[in-house]
């Protein structure tokens, strides 16, 4: 990895250069296979694999030996180079559902639409993410934490919660239950 003030476009593993894909919409697209949203039935070891392949262009042709390290490299990457928490907590943040209020927030605090750059880099995301100040979504994320810790919700936090439950609320990945009852649902109607 490289130092905070660099943004790495390549990975060097054992003296091996391989390009990375770190557009932050190409790792926003993985991040929905590594979660189990683009495809619930995988396994998580399925997931790792085509996450490795969206995120290294040339992992086809990658030795075996290399796959360990590159897999650290990912996980690094994807933290920004940040050390991860010793003990995270649940998930605050739905990437793809919150994509609306996201995008409106790293546009106020940039004050430009990063959506229509051809190109930014994955960290400069997260740091324009970082630095989304008061809005819909610090509301909806302020609210999730109050609920996740059983906190009471100010009357103003309540109002808003009853008014945009379907934006507070986030679903669980779906997983094998909910994929056999919507497999029945359709056998039932004859799809």
């Amino acid at each position: 990895m490289t130092g905070p003030w660099t943004l790495p476009t390549r990975a060097v593993i054992e003296d091996r250069v391989y390009q990375i894909h770190s557009d932050y919409r190409d790792v926003l697209e993985l991040l929905r296979w590594l979660d189990g949203t683009a495809a619930p039935d995988l396994d998580a070891a399925t997931r790792w694999y085509v996450a490795m392949r969206l995120f290294y262009p040339d992992f086809a042709a990658m030795p075996r030996q290399d796959w360990e390290p590159a897999t650290r490299f990912l996980m690094e990457f994807l933290a920004a180079g940040r050390p991860e928490p010793q003990h995270p907590g649940p998930r605050l943040v739905d990437w793809q559902r919150d994509a609306p209020l996201i995008a409106a927030g790293i546009r106020q605090a940039t004050g430009q639409e990063v959506r229509a750059l051809p190109y930014l880099h994955w960290w400069s995301f997260l740091s324009a993410f970082d630095a989304i100040g008061e809005g819909s979504f610090a509301t909806v994320v302020a609210i999730r934490d109050k609920l996740r810790r059983g906190k009471k919700l100010e009357g103003w936090e309540l109002e808003f919660y009853r008014s945009h439950r379907a934006a507070v609320d986030l679903r669980p990945a779906p997983g094998d239950a909910d994929e056999a009852e919507k497999q029945r649902l359709l056998a039932l109607l004859g799809a």
